[in-house]
């Protein structure tokens, strides 16, 4: 895809949403099902994952870990974005490597001490770009790529969480 191809793909949507800014509210959903021991399936649009417990906090290792699926869907997001965007402003990338690292202390998450947090104390989002592109041009991806990812967004900007229930 180029440029103008791209361009052309978004250019109904963003008229659409600027004339009718209700229909870019859209809701994504998840769910997920408690399996046997302790683990929830999750449904994907793709397939069935089945989650549990890091093997630090006691878990076979056989079941994908929720913050190694957080990382995941931080990197998915940033190498969605980083390409519609290398592509939308024509900064030609031949190759590109996104990666995240973050760092927990599972004292937190098993309750063994009230000083240690729970959840990740920072993560890492690396980009190892393949490309001639000037020096300005890469700092222009990487800002937009920042300002349009949609999960590092959400990261940043703690946006409220409410929980309920249902019996």
């Amino acid at each position: 895809m180029d440029s103008k191809a791209i361009r052309d793909l978004q250019a109904p949507l963003k008229e659409k949403y600027k004339k009718d800014p209700e229909s870019a509210l859209i809701t994504l959903k998840a769910s997920g099902k408690l399996e046997e021991g302790v683990s929830c399936k999750i449904e994907t649009g793709q397939a069935m994952v089945k989650a549990g417990l890091h093997p630090a906090t006691g878990g076979s290792g056989m079941a994908v870990c929720s913050g190694d699926m957080l990382l995941e869907a931080l990197v998915a997001c940033a190498g969605v974005t980083l390409n519609a965007v290398s592509t939308a402003i024509d900064c030609p990338l031949k190759d590109a490597t996104i990666s995240a690292e973050g760092d927990l202390d599972f004292r937190g998450t098993l309750g063994v001490s009230k000083e240690a947090p729970v959840g990740f104390k920072e993560i890492r989002l690396h980009f190892d770009l393949k490309t001639e592109a000037s020096d300005d041009q890469i700092e222009t991806l990487l800002k937009l790529t920042e300002r349009y990812c949609v999960v590092y967004q959400t990261l940043v900007s703690k946006p409220s969480i409410t929980i309920n229930h249902s019996k």
